[in-house]
């Protein structure tokens, strides 16, 4: 396009712009074909200079910069205002609304959070404060129920050892000690020394040799207490600990024998014992074995005897339906009882049918941390055998974390009898049964400890022990008594122990 063609187009185009133009075509004076616009001025009879033309061309050109100028920034406004509508509904706004959104709510439950701890540290204050209360009312009722039992115990000593002289008591044979009156085995203390005199070694100022005042009210009530369960209760309520052969009470546990340790975390805790009354087609050489770490406690190994234990061949793997809670569980007659996790039902599974026989719940019963062993694992529910049955070691809101005792029928799992002692279930680390009869072991982690509590059952007395117990491994969170091999299972981190035992002749 040549450099006059511009100006003659935009001309053409400034002359459309002015009214409607008008082509001819004609043959030029050299017969070239040639075409006309015509396009009509708006003032009548004149025409539109070049020079003209280029200015209105200038102007038009000009004035169309300045609308795209404008045009442009209309649009980046728009552009703008489209970005912060977008903003506002949806898009970047969306993302820190919602972050906002999240703050306000993870700053919103924090604070309920704190609220509740508040609260609950305020309920457990206020526990505290009326425990604390009830205990310095306790204290004082004990203190003179033990001064009602001082009183006692110097009237009857007075009524049977009479004053004699001393030329009689260098005659007559000596008299011989009471069994159970006095301090039957409470301790380290032993009996209270009887002589013929009555009011001599057994009366008030024995006692304060002996160390009456020093000692805690359970051990001492326990001990002025301690009378046979013949002269305490009809014949039919001792008959059946008496009857049971190679029941007695417990006097020595042997040094703890290892016989493996399990293989990874999950076996820090555990349970491990065998059938003191198994079923066919499992035998007394058969050997159980359960890991309790973690929340989804289900698999039982079945071994064929503790070699194969040993050597890590189970025979066969359980899976329970529903998960179980800690290391409470026990084996008796073919069947697994255990607590359900987060729950105070009890289960029976049957390994013969590989189903739950029966659950029920123990009515009452604290559970998932309520009222654990001093060394915690949720173990609220511990269930024991003995040579009398199924027993359920707990407690509950009404005896505020004492030690409940309940027998079990194996069958229907129905409470026959419970019994309340006073031994605080988180003060102690373990407790088992033998012949109807709680003991206490006093620490989980003591290479040393004692044997310190034991409640009969058959009596209704609790007296404090002293039995030397051994920790070898320094966290022993199970401790299980089998009555058919006279022997107590331990699990004491990651080793599964046993303890051989002897029991007094009744």
């Amino acid at each position: 396009m040549g450099p006059l063609t511009l100006p003659i187009v935009m001309s053409l185009l400034f002359c459309a712009a002015q009214g409607s133009p008008q082509l001819r075509r004609a043959n030029d004076r050299q017969g070239q074909c040639a075409y006309t616009f015509t396009v009509p001025s708006p003032r009548e009879g004149t025409c539109t200079e070049p020079g003209e033309a280029m200015t209105a061309i200038r102007e038009l050109q000009r004035e169309n910069a300045a609308v795209r100028q404008e045009t442009d920034a209309t649009k980046t406004r728009l552009s703008l205002l489209e970005k912060v509508v977008n903003r506002l509904l949806g898009g970047e706004a969306t993302g820190e609304s919602t972050s906002s959104s999240q703050s306000s709510a993870h700053a919103q439950v924090e604070v309920q959070r704190l609220r509740l701890e508040k609260d609950e540290w305020e309920s457990q204050r206020g526990s505290l404060e009326m425990a604390y209360s009830d205990l310095l009312k306790e204290k004082s009722s004990l203190e003179e129920e033990k001064q009602r039992l001082t009183e006692r115990l110097e009237k009857a000593q007075q009524k049977q050892c009479p004053q004699v002289d001393e030329t009689s008591r260098n005659r007559d044979q000596p008299i011989p000690s009471r069994q159970g009156v006095g301090l039957s085995g409470a301790g380290s203390h032993g009996g209270v020394p009887r002589t013929s005199s009555g009011q001599g070694k057994g009366g008030p100022s024995e006692l304060s040799r002996w160390g009456a005042d020093g000692v805690g009210y359970q051990e001492l009530k326990s001990e002025l207490t301690a009378l046979p369960a013949s002269r305490m209760l009809p014949e039919s309520q001792g008959s059946e600990k008496m009857g049971k052969p190679g029941c007695g009470e417990l006097t020595w546990v042997g040094e703890p024998t290892t016989f493996r340790k399990a293989d990874n975390i999950a076996g820090k805790y555990g349970v491990w014992m065998r059938d003191p009354e198994p079923v066919s087609p499992f035998t007394l050489d058969t050997v159980w074995r359960i890991n309790t770490v973690g929340a989804d406690i289900r698999q039982v190994f079945e071994y064929e005897n503790v070699d194969q234990l040993v050597k890590g061949y189970p025979a066969k793997v359980y899976v329970v339906p529903r998960s179980m809670e800690s290391n409470g569980a026990v084996v008796y007659k073919g069947s697994i009882y255990y607590a359900r996790r987060k729950s105070r039902i009890i289960v029976k599974y049957d390994f013969k049918t590989e189903t739950v026989a029966i659950q029920k719940e123990l009515v009452d019963a604290g559970f998932h941390g309520k009222y654990p062993y001093s060394w915690g694992g949720y173990t609220d529910i511990d269930l024991a055998v003995d040579e009398l049955g199924l027993w359920a070691i707990y407690s509950t809101e009404n005896t505020k974390g004492s030690i409940v005792i309940s027998r079990l029928d194996p069958a229907t799992l129905e409470v026959k009898q419970s019994w309340n002692t006073t031994i605080r279930k988180s003060s102690v680390a373990n407790a088992f049964m033998v012949c109807g009869t709680l003991y206490t072991v006093a620490s989980y982690s003591s290479p040393t400890t004692t044997i310190n509590f034991a409640f009969d059952t058959h009596t209704g007395v609790q007296k404090a022990l002293s039995v030397p117990f051994k920790n070898l491994y320094g966290y022993n969170s199970m401790v299980d008594y089998n009555p058919t091999e006279k022997k107590i299972y331990g699990w004491d981190n990651y080793n599964m122990v046993a303890y051989d035992v002897r029991l007094s002749k009744m």
